[in-house]
């Protein structure tokens, strides 16, 4: 059976949310949630946009996405493969949901809000690592700031070094573009120098 509208949905899940799950949730960054985003890594960033939607991956040092002020974070973007998928969909939908992850902590952070894409120099040169400045920066207006709780990454054994896949398992970059173009793209060359493409393009 397929749920079709919302009465069947919460015949299902009839019971009301706990307090926890909601008092959480406010539209600002408190101190807590501040020191969150601070500690994180890595950031899922999702957009949306005519051509549909867009859930982009975002890393650089702990603290790389800025605290500008209570109700604002800033996100550089890094260089990458050209594809601007997220800044394209921003540009005509503004809205936006970020999901932080700590190595090491079930604790995970989300962020909705309305962002716009920013290429003054001074802030760009602000984000600037070893010389090289992004070239734009990702502003963040925030709607509503909550942690999630601990259950999905308990499960998915996500830090857990017995569970990590041995990456000689699994298809390479190079391989999967070239089955895709028929030979044309990637290939073992492609594995072997992509190192070395990834340094050049980091920042």
């Amino acid at each position: 059976m397929l749920i079709t509208d919302l009465d069947q949905l919460q015949a299902i899940y009839h019971a009301p949310p706990t307090p926890a799950s909601t008092v959480k949730e406010v539209d600002w960054i408190t101190p807590e949630y501040r020191r969150l985003i601070e500690a994180s890594p890595f950031v899922a960033l999702a957009t949306s946009g005519p051509e549909g939607l867009d859930c982009s991956p975002r890393g650089d040092g702990p603290g790389f996405v800025r605290v500008a002020d209570r109700r604002t974070l800033i996100l550089p973007d890094r260089r990458g493969n050209n594809r601007i998928d997220s800044l394209r969909n921003i540009v005509r939908d503004p809205r936006v949901a970020l999901l932080f992850l700590i190595p090491g902590s079930g604790t995970m952070f989300r962020v909705n809000g309305r962002a716009a894409i920013s290429a003054e120099p001074e802030l760009l040169a602000s984000f600037a690592v070893e010389g090289a400045a992004p070239r734009t920066a990702i502003i963040v207006k925030v709607e509503a700031a909550y942690f999630q709780c601990a259950r999905a990454i308990v499960r998915s054994g996500l830090w857990d070094p017995d569970q990590h896949v041995d990456p000689g398992a699994l298809p390479t970059p190079g391989a999967i573009l070239a089955a895709l173009s028929a030979g044309e793209v990637g290939g073992k060359t492609y594995d072997e120098t992509w190192p070395a493409r990834a340094a050049q393009t980091l920042w």
